[in-house]
């Protein structure tokens, strides 16, 4: 089911209209759009990723909230809710974008999220963080696709990831600092 929208005012003015509509992208959850009037959001990346795709030539964008490195422990679940893992979310995050026409060797992927959980690295007994950004990268060296930027890693550390369709900008939100990445 489609995240309901919410209408923001346009800071700063990127697209010829005053505002702009947010769409949110959900735990386990992929948006895709070619409407240049949208910004595509993710909330609270810890230890989960928030992977950020944009073809300029084709103006398309999409943005994956992934929780798991892969589905292989639990078919059922992974067939279900393909999003909720890199290994099967990354692969439906590019096909719906080139649904709409993007093309691979034009997309510009930026990644954020990766946390540790724990205290430290240490005290992060299953290291999901690390684990799913290991298997994102991975998968997209055995794929041909490079990450153009990233902001991964870090203690207890909650993201909020914008991605504007009309430019590709990213912008992260981290204890309150606004920064592009």
């Amino acid at each position: 089911m489609p995240a309901s929208p919410a209408v923001t005012p346009d800071v700063p003015a990127t697209t010829p209209r005053a505002k702009r509509v947010d769409r949110v992208v959900g735990v386990a959850d992929v948006q895709v759009s070619n409407d240049p009037g949208e910004r595509l959001v993710t909330y609270a990346l810890g230890s989960c990723l928030g992977i950020a795709v944009h073809d300029p030539v084709a103006n398309v964008a999409g943005l994956l909230h992934v929780m798991l490195p892969t589905g292989a422990i639990d078919a059922a679940k992974m067939q279900a809710k393909p999003a909720m893992f890199v290994d099967s979310g990354v692969p439906l995050l590019f096909k719906e974008c080139y649904r709409l026409g993007a093309k691979k060797e034009r997309m510009i992927v930026k990644v954020a999220g990766g946390a540790y959980a724990g205290a430290n690295e240490e005290d992060d007994r299953f290291q999901i963080g690390k684990r799913n950004v290991l298997a994102l990268r991975k998968l997209l060296w055995k794929n041909g696709v490079m990450i153009h930027s990233q902001d991964t890693g870090g203690v207890q550390t909650s993201r909020t990831m914008w991605l504007d369709v009309a430019t590709g900008a990213v912008t992260l939100k981290v204890n309150g600092v606004e920064s592009q990445l």
